[in-house]
């Protein structure tokens, strides 16, 4: 175990928290910023780090079509690749691999499939995908599992859950231990509390660096999602950070940290930004909406980011209602930086002791919504 992990105040369920990696400290509770072809869309690295952020998530199943990891090795890794030189988690791939129902056999040695690029065949077994982020040198790697769609019944849950299981030994076995980086396993069992802590136990048994909540926000509503993470996250370790895959918008985010969660990531802030959305203090807004053209205030009041620091709604609203591309790169920097807020606030409270009171606020100011033109 190479990932040091340290809890540093806790408040209930919630931990305030510090991950060290190679590449640098995580603060926890943490959001990722999805980079899933070794960009963050519509931003630049530089750019990502000013949000705040200080882990990204990469995504192994792209980059292993496209430029491949021998070539990421080959130009020094991704974080010299992408320039970007904080922590990188990186996914298995299994997901991706996954929802490619028309293109995939699943077995026991792994996944059959085949490129929506252009259709070229691959094999994703566990031990390849450990192979393949270890080329990424990717600080946190994932192991490979399967994840069903939810709602699902018992049975095809169990057997899945027991093969993912098997993965996660398999992966295990494949990872190169060295100091600075880690390897998570992942929690499977959907919605079902005895496969939940099934699952747990063989995580434990093995025993990772990590441990993630997967097979969540795939198809459940909120209310079951918190549901399962009202007993999931205390059936892992107490002492090593737990990750919520995927997960989400901005009231999942500060429920699942009231519940013992210590990392997200999503890609919610930034394809939001790419459809006219952007999330505030006050609510989603959508900014092509008619009621923003002759609106002279900025996109939210006290925000630190560039559109609403040097823009009007009346000009971002213009900019998307003319597709110019300016509007996709301010709404995105908005957006990740408005998560990034979100987290720092939860950890300052939490430093402060103030959690409760922080967390009354979030609600009572997302019920508001956001207020009419002037």
């Amino acid at each position: 175990m190479s990932l040091k992990f340290e809890i540093l105040k806790r408040h209930g369920k919630t931990r305030l928290g510090k991950l060290y990696t190679k590449h640098g400290v995580v603060n926890t509770p943490a959001f990722m910023p999805v980079g899933t072809c070794a960009t963050v869309k519509a931003m630049m690295p530089e750019s990502v780090a000013a949000t705040g952020a200080e882990i990204l998530l990469g995504n192994t199943y792209h980059l292993m079509l496209r430029p491949g990891a021998d070539l990421v090795e080959k130009m020094g890794g991704l974080h010299k690749f992408m320039n970007w030189n904080k922590p990188i988690l990186t996914d298995s791939g299994g997901f991706q691999v996954m929802s490619l129902s028309g293109l995939r056999k699943l077995t026991e040695e792994g996944v059959a499939f085949s490129s929506h690029v252009d259709g070229k065949k691959y094999f994703l077994s566990p031990e390849e995908s450990i192979k393949i982020q270890h080329k990424l040198d990717s600080n946190i790697t994932m192991c490979m599992d399967e994840c069903v769609k939810l709602p699902a019944p018992h049975d095809k849950v169990k057997k899945s859950v027991e093969m993912s299981m098997r993965w996660a030994k398999r992966s295990k076995d494949a990872f190169i231990d060295r100091e600075g980086y880690g390897v998570f396993g992942i929690q499977q069992g959907g919605d079902y509390q005895d496969l939940r802590a099934y699952s747990a136990e063989k995580l434990k048994e093995i025993g990772f660096d990590g441990y993630a909540i997967g097979g969540l926000a795939v198809g459940e509503g909120q209310e079951t999602m918190f549901k399962v993470l009202d007993y999931a996250p205390g059936m892992l370790p107490d002492d090593k950070p737990r990750y919520l895959m995927g997960v989400g918008r901005p009231d999942d985010i500060v429920g699942a940290v009231i519940r013992g969660v210590d990392m997200f990531d999503c890609v919610m802030p930034t394809r939001s930004g790419r459809t006219s959305q952007a999330f505030t203090r006050f609510g989603t807004i959508n900014i092509r909406n008619a009621r923003h053209k002759e609106d002279p205030r900025p996109l939210e009041e006290g925000c630190d980011c560039p559109l609403c620091t040097n823009y009007t709604r009346a000009y971002i609203h213009h900019l998307q209602k003319c597709n110019e591309v300016l509007a996709v790169m301010l709404l995105t920097w908005h957006n990740i930086r408005y998560y990034q807020r979100l987290m720092q606030g939860i950890r300052q409270s939490l430093a402060d002791g103030t959690f409760d009171a922080f967390v009354e606020q979030f609600y009572a100011d997302q019920a508001k919504g956001d207020i009419e033109p002037l």
